[in-house]
């Protein structure tokens, strides 16, 4: 990222909805194209935003909390819509755009991640393991509607999986074994 792209941020006013809105466990809706101006700007915001809460003169000067995804629902907006930014090089990242995703296959192996994971509707220490694919193969739709595959593998896996449950009114706590929050640990590698 260039410096004066950097400095011409500006923090997008985005209404991320807590875990406790009922609004998080609805089913998001199949997207038609074309893609509205609205739903394009949102999917711009989106990227800003995540973009920001990873960069430490952001979050910290915003008070944000670092993510690298946010599905349209956690929003409010239930459309199967989900954006995940990835800091793939100190200021550099790659932004995947996921319109209608559906899983066409996944590893046996399962993974974890070690220090837990996180989500920006989640605003509290959680307890426990999710238990994901290793590696997955998606099918989904670029923002002109073109149909695309993509087989994604370790963090960029389980940030899709993570995502994709939104879409399906899922939380990724809703994954942890309330009475044995490490269950099967053992079974699955961490990352």
């Amino acid at each position: 990222m260039k410096k004066d792209e950097k400095e011409n941020m500006k923090l997008p006013n985005l209404k991320i909805l807590d875990e406790v809105d009922k609004t998080l466990r609805r089913h998001s809706q199949e997207v038609k194209f074309p893609l509205s101006k609205e739903d394009k700007q949102t999917i711009e915001d989106i990227i800003t935003y995540l973009t920001m809460s990873q960069i430490e003169e952001y979050y910290e000067k915003y008070n944000l909390r670092p993510g690298m995804g946010l599905a349209f629902i956690q929003l409010g907006i239930p459309k199967n819509i989900f954006v995940i930014v990835e800091e793939v090089d100190e200021g550099k990242f790659e932004n995947y755009i996921v319109i209608n995703p559906k899983m066409l296959s996944h590893s046996e192996e399962l993974i974890y991640v070690g220090e837990g994971e996180g989500c920006l509707s989640v605003n509290r220490e959680v307890e426990g393991i999710v238990p994901r694919y290793a590696r997955m193969t998606i099918s989904y739709q670029d923002m002109e509607g073109n149909k695309k595959e993509i087989r994604v593998r370790e963090d960029i896996s389980v940030a899709f999986q993570h995502e994709m449950d939104h879409l399906n009114g899922i939380l990724f706590i809703d994954k942890i074994d309330k009475k044995d929050p490490y269950k099967n640990k053992d079974k699955m590698r961490e990352i």
